[in-house]
């Protein structure tokens, strides 16, 4: 009897051939890459998922959590596109309190936050300050006001006053990385200062545009760096304060603007508005916000509406929040997440939220430990398996193409980042010849040169290549 040969099984053996031999050589890359003397005492994991499939391709130590650092950011702004959409916009109202009598407003002028993090940003032509300030100036003017009898009133009364996830080291905290949330963000909530190095090493170092917002109170703590050793200037503040500490060194010859975080962004938005109005012959008695005010403030239900600004569509803003890494828009979003389920907009409902996408898409819970939604405090744990996993099920979203062409590119990869201290990872797609794959390499508590464990872990994805 001659037994018959499967044309099926013919067609299909060099594919799995093909499989097997990129395993085996992601997993001989892997020990390579494993006994390097930089991770002696480190935690790693490495997961590639095949993105056609589904199937694991190779993985090592796929349920280890790990800090994943910015690559967290991916798991954030997909939940973000799923649950709002990507044509979501944010909006601020511009109302007004009282009666308008010979054109001067006996009333309050109210600009009420909902969380855009965009408003005020550079990055957009009709979002930045300027555009913003045009706009409530000439919705005033169209009204008939040129006076002001009473405060301009900046609400950021949406979000309670905890603006900064649990977690997050007092280091980064007073930086332009670490800028707290707000229900009204004003200029991406910080502000640069140019530092000027003194004539020799040690020595102290001069500040300017130290006055751009004359309620803080900016000490200077700063040395002269030796050359080359470039901005390694550290912001102290708290929310709500107005005392900043800047300790480090600033090199000999560094070029850089240092920006750190504004404590009170909804103030600085009420002192940019008051300012501009007055700069255009409008006089504003008093500014304020609504947490100063506390419980004497009550967001007026037959307030007048003079305009709306919105923000661009989150399709726009996911793209510098993955290219850039941006933290504030990430923890903009995961509070954003909470309010649009109905519930406080808070980190820990919004962290819920996220939980629940990855549950609906088969991913444990217990795989994402989350305290925020940047990845930027080191208590996240998070498995390399679920962020492949994460990447893989992106790809059946409506949302996939948005979500893909806002990651940026590594090593000619379309992968996102992902540093804090002692921890390096990137997460995301790759196609070769042999098909598509999705990954995620995290490593903590490694030992040495950050440049020098990047480029390893660039040797170890170049398998895919």
């Amino acid at each position: 009897m001659i037994r018959k040969i499967s044309i099926t099984w013919l067609v299909l053996f060099p594919f799995m051939v093909s499989a097997q031999s990129l395993s085996q050589k992601i997993k001989s890359q892997f020990l390579t890459f494993s006994q390097s003397e930089s991770l002696t005492y480190a935690s790693f994991s490495f997961t590639v998922i095949d993105a056609n499939t589904g199937n694991t391709v190779f993985t090592a130590n796929p349920n280890t959590g790990l800090a994943p650092a910015s690559t967290l950011k991916l798991i954030t702004s997909a939940t973000a596109l799923q649950v709002l959409g990507a044509n979501y916009r944010f909006k601020t109202n511009i109302t007004y309190t009282g009666n308008i009598i010979n054109h001067t407003l006996n009333g309050d002028v109210i600009i009420t936050g909902h969380g855009d993090p965009t408003l005020g940003s550079w990055r957009w032509p009709k979002s930045n300050k300027n555009a913003v300030l045009n706009v409530i100036l000439q919705s005033l003017v169209e009204a008939g006001i040129k006076n002001i009898n009473g405060k301009i009133i900046a609400d950021d009364s949406l979000w309670d006053t905890q603006s900064l996830p649990d977690g997050w080291l007092w280091q980064d905290m007073g930086n332009y990385y670490g800028a707290a949330t707000s229900a009204l963000c004003w200029g991406e909530n910080q502000v640069e200062l140019t530092v000027v190095p003194g004539k020799n090493v040690a020595s102290a170092v001069s500040l300017k545009n130290v006055n751009t917002y004359p309620f803080l109170n900016i000490v200077n703590e700063v040395t002269t760096g030796n050359s080359n050793t470039g901005d390694n200037v550290f912001a102290y503040s708290a929310p709500y304060t107005n005392t900043i500490y800047l300790r480090g060194t600033y090199g000999i010859n560094c070029k850089k603007q240092v920006g750190i975080a504004i404590p009170d962004p909804a103030y600085a938005l009420a002192y940019d508005v008051q300012a501009f109005l007055v700069q255009n012959n409008i006089g504003v008695n008093q500014i304020t916000t609504a947490r100063a005010l506390g419980s004497l403030y009550q967001n007026p239900a037959q307030a007048v509406t003079l305009c709306t600004i919105t923000s661009p569509p989150l399709s726009e803003i996911i793209k510098p929040l993955n290219q850039k890494s941006i933290n504030l828009y990430a923890e903009q979003l995961l509070r954003t997440l909470a309010a649009q389920k109905g519930k406080n907009a808070t980190f820990s409902h919004g962290i819920a939220v996220v939980k629940n996408y990855a549950k609906s898409l088969n991913i444990a819970s217990e795989a994402l430990n989350m305290y925020d939604g940047s990845g930027l405090s080191p208590a996240n744990r998070v498995s390399t398996w679920a962020l492949a996993r994460l990447l893989y099920q992106a790809q059946k979203a409506p949302w996939y193409s948005t979500f893909y062409q806002s990651l940026p590119s590594h090593n000619t990869m379309v992968m996102k980042s992902g540093s804090i201290a002692d921890v390096l990872a990137y997460a995301g797609y790759h196609s070769n010849k042999e098909g598509k794959f999705c990954f995620s390499v995290v490593v903590n508590n490694y030992n040495g040169n950050e440049s020098a464990l990047r480029q390893k872990l660039f040797v170890l994805l170049n398998v895919l290549k």
